[in-house]
């Protein structure tokens, strides 16, 4: 079986954003995803979760602009 990576398994997720997107989409999913792993239930959780681990969400992540907002969370 063929190993994939997590970019590989959402490259088909469409970003509702417009081309003026400031943080990428893959970096918003997982850290999502781990966030919610971890119990977070609101964008704003989410977005906390991101803030109080972004040493250790960088190392997977590009985040080139960052932790997004709660807002920018929602509107993804």
């Amino acid at each position: 079986m063929e190993e994939r990576t997590i970019d590989q398994y959402f490259e088909t997720v469409q970003d509702p954003r417009h081309h003026n997107a400031l943080h990428k989409l893959i970096d918003i999913i997982v850290m999502a995803i781990c966030a919610v792993v971890s119990g977070a239930d609101t964008y704003e959780q989410i977005e906390n979760f991101g803030k109080k681990r972004k040493r250790w969400l960088s190392k997977y992540l590009e985040l080139p602009r960052g932790i997004p907002s709660h807002d920018t969370i929602g509107r993804v």
